[in-house]
């Protein structure tokens, strides 16, 4: 069995959408829609927020992230833009996904679809403490590509 979190959520809107759920034993993430009344298309590299029609109150010490769906990315070019997106404990107001069609041709998004997934994850608070200098690893300060193409 795994732990759950509670999380308490409520419809908004004057679109009722089914409440998130996993598809699947295994999934990580479940499926929200987009809580739209009609068709909306999204034109080539056009980005756009879509509502959900809900909103959640996310316990202290965990986030929701806005990930996006595989299938829609794969099969239509269309993606969550600010992925993953982070819904904060203490926000409250709806789940908004703004969605970015990255292919060449006009996508439809019909009211109802499964637009996006959200994952419920633990946060770790930090605390940074200023020092003079930083303990030397093997990498060093090498950047993007210095640990090679393979």
């Amino acid at each position: 069995m795994v732990d759950e979190v509670l999380v308490r959520i409520s419809r908004v809107g004057s679109v009722e959408m089914p409440l998130p759920k996993y598809q699947t034993e295994g999934a990580a993430g479940m499926d929200v829609h987009a809580a739209t009344t009609e068709t909306v298309t999204l034109e080539p590299l056009e980005r756009r927020m879509f509502p959900t029609g809900l909103t959640v109150a996310i316990p202290p010490g965990f986030e929701i992230q806005v990930r996006p769906r595989s299938g829609l990315a794969a099969k239509r070019g269309v993606t969550v833009i600010n992925t993953p997106g982070t819904i904060d404990s203490d926000y409250r107001g709806e789940i908004g996904v703004v969605l970015v069609n990255l292919s060449h041709e006009p996508a439809h998004i019909e009211p109802g679809e499964r637009i996006a997934q959200l994952v419920v994850a633990k946060v770790e608070r930090a605390r940074f403490e200023l020092v003079a200098s930083l303990d030397e690893t093997s990498r060093g300060a090498g950047g993007y590509g210095s640990t090679g193409t393979r």
